[in-house]
């Protein structure tokens, strides 16, 4: 089958690699265009396009091409994490199917995984969906259910949604468009995973640190100490150590309830460290008070 695929990050790239894998010609890829992704001028390509480059596949940042594939007989777009919605002109131009990693209606946007960890999800999943203008209101082709260990990072749990996904989606289209499954329209309560914001993986010390411990699993925590920050990467929960709300007993810190038992962490301009390692390093009299 004939296709163009539209996506960016590094969640995106395995998807391509399947449905090239599986036979099909991709005649463009379309992704984000190249930005700044350090302190310096340097510009890098997104995931998607270095790959594409690699594979030897047409590449653009422009999703007006779709149209001019679409007019060379390109059958179906796929769209996978691209950051951006498909305007109405594609879709009319155009089928196209969208591989989203959440159970649909639940998580539809920008941060699906994220928004179920720490929502304390038992479950998710992926889906293939057919693409309408709304955000992530099409239908279901198909789906696959998974469970949410309750130590899994945002980073394992996508790596494996990503590998779901890729099977589902060369599953899915392996006879062809016609042969998709019926799609089926979405049930249940919609939720929406809005875009994620620094400010809020802040550490409250006052909360429990059973929800402390998921925005350490989804990989942006952070705290201050001492008038500087300090991103907590991996922490445990302490139900019986409890040295009070903020304090730091140890590499253990004191929640609303509970505790957090700190493994690893990075210091405001340092590499990441064994929060031992840190700890021995700060040298405070008396208690340490972690937030403001």
């Amino acid at each position: 089958m004939r296709l163009v695929y539209l996506g960016s990050p590094a969640a995106a790239v395995a998807p391509l690699v399947g449905l090239v894998g599986a036979g099909h010609h991709v005649d463009l890829v379309v992704s984000q265009p190249d930005r700044r992704r350090g302190r310096g001028s340097t510009t890098s390509p997104s995931a998607v396009k270095d790959c594409a480059e690699s594979l030897g596949l047409a590449v653009s940042d422009d999703p007006d091409d779709v149209l001019r594939a679409a007019a060379r007989g390109v059958e179906l777009g796929v769209v996978v994490a691209y950051g951006r919605l498909i305007k109405q002109p594609l879709l009319d131009a155009l089928p196209f199917v969208n591989l989203h990693f959440s159970l649909l209606p639940r998580w539809r946007g920008a941060a699906p995984v994220e928004r179920a960890i720490l929502a304390d999800d038992a479950e998710t999943g992926v889906c293939v969906m057919r693409l309408e203008a709304g955000l992530d209101t099409g239908p279901v082709h198909a789906r696959v259910a998974t469970p949410i260990a309750p130590d899994e990072t945002a980073e394992a749990l996508r790596g494996r949604l990503v590998k779901l996904g890729t099977d589902l989606l060369v599953e899915s289209l392996a006879n062809g468009l016609d042969g998709l499954p019926t799609p089926q329209a979405q049930v249940g309560d919609v939720t929406y995973a809005h875009k994620l914001d620094p400010a809020e993986f802040e550490l409250d010390w006052s909360r429990p640190a059973t929800e402390l411990v998921r925005s350490v699993r989804v990989g942006r925590a952070w705290t201050t100490v001492g008038g500087r920050r300090l991103r907590i990467l991996a922490a445990d929960v302490r139900e019986v150590s409890d040295p009070g709300a903020g304090l730091l007993d140890g590499v253990v810190v004191g929640a609303g309830t509970g505790s957090l038992e700190l493994r690893t962490v990075q210091p405001e301009g340092r590499s990441a460290m064994a929060a031992t390692d840190w700890r021995n390093g700060v040298h405070v009299t008396g208690a340490l008070r972690f937030g403001t």
